[in-house]
């Protein structure tokens, strides 16, 4: 039976793997898998409602293909534009830039892009401008390095309509928090002094009004009223190498002063500089403690004791964190909840000695 005329205008169909050069799509996977396109949509989506050794036959075809789905096209059938936003504050220092790092591989390795937007300032406009700029980038979910109790207020005023995490400051209202245990840090730091034989430690601490400094500040009180021991007032600094070394410099002046415990590593550098130009050698007559563990502290001379902090770890558990809310599948857990607070400890180096007899 000859064909019709319209049939005959109809080219045989065809993979477009047959075109040198050309790019697999989803047909072709479908194909080389012996499923629907729309079974294929499922795997790339993480779609739980696809049998393990269907799941493992389209991984194999697009492994085997090479083939990369286009963000439009996952964003189209998942309802989700699989972009993440990131406010952050004082992104220059150590811990901030090493959160944002560890949140970007993690994302990365989830198949997502990262919207970073740091901030200078943490007024409440300012703050809520911030998110509502990510909302309308259509990012699926928002982490907030929030250190300081106002930034964590203005979030709640912002009324994001997509989930958030927030790092370092307890909102409440069941927005899930992601900190480091800065409590148990400073009674390690302080109780290494004590256990020492110094009669009492001072404090430099990092600027009232931040959580993680608050905190600090609070356990090293409470550490020296539950030894018996003085409870000095603390000093205040902004976390920079120079206001450590101004308020060194006040320390090293009062030969009382054998044993200082600086609220992050980049002050207690300046007091090292301030005691050592004051003719008071460290351990010898006093000890220095820091906080974070940078790089450079196993470098500085002496070697300083600090309290390590794992900054990658924060920034993993609150990238997990949200896709847990984004992704999470109804029915039983397979996966432990994410613990909400990193643990810390402390790392003895020779910063820190016997306190000098007489």
């Amino acid at each position: 039976m000859p064909r019709s005329t319209a049939d005959s205008q109809v080219p045989p169909r065809r993979s477009r793997r047959g075109f040198a050069g050309a790019r697999p799509v989803m047909d072709d996977v479908a194909r080389l898998a012996g499923v629907s396109k729309q079974t294929v949509s499922r795997v790339i989506n993480d779609n739980p409602a696809v049998r393990p050794e269907t799941r493992e036959a389209v991984r194999a075809a697009v492994r085997s293909l090479g083939y990369r789905p286009s963000r439009s096209a996952r964003s189209l059938a998942s309802g989700r534009t699989r972009m993440l936003g990131v406010i952050s504050f004082d992104a220059a220092r150590f811990g901030p830039a090493s959160i944002l790092t560890a949140i970007n591989s993690a994302a990365q390795e989830a198949g997502y892009l990262v919207s970073c937007i740091a901030l200078d300032t943490a007024d409440r406009d300012t703050v809520v401008r911030a998110a509502g700029r990510l909302s309308a980038e259509g990012a699926d979910g928002v982490i907030a390095i929030a250190p300081q109790r106002r930034i964590g207020r203005a979030l709640v005023e912002a009324g994001l309509d997509t989930p958030l995490v927030v790092l370092e400051n307890d909102l409440g209202d069941g927005i899930p928090l992601i900190t480091a245990d800065s409590t148990t840090g400073a009674r390690l730091a302080t109780g290494h002094l004590l256990d020492l034989g110094h009669r009492t430690v001072r404090h430099i601490a990092g600027p009232a009004g931040w959580t993680s400094a608050d905190a600090r500040a609070d356990s090293w009180r409470t550490t020296l009223r539950a030894a018996g021991a003085h409870v000095p007032e603390p000093l205040f600094g902004d976390w920079s190498a120079d206001s450590g070394y101004e308020l060194g410099r006040r320390l090293a002046g009062d030969r009382e002063v054998t044993a200082v415990f600086a609220s992050n590593d980049q002050m207690a550098l300046g007091v090292l500089r301030a005691f050592h130009e004051a003719g008071r050698p460290v351990p010898d007559e006093v000890s220095v403690v820091g906080y974070d563990d940078i790089p450079e502290a196993a470098h500085l001379l002496p070697p300083l004791t600090t309290v390590r902090t794992d900054f990658a770890e924060i920034g993993t558990r609150s990238l997990r964190l949200l896709l847990d809310r984004l992704e999470g599948a109804p029915g039983p857990r397979t996966a432990p909840a994410v613990d909400p607070v990193v643990p810390v400890e402390l790392v003895v180096r020779r910063s820190t000695g016997p306190a000098p007899r007489g």
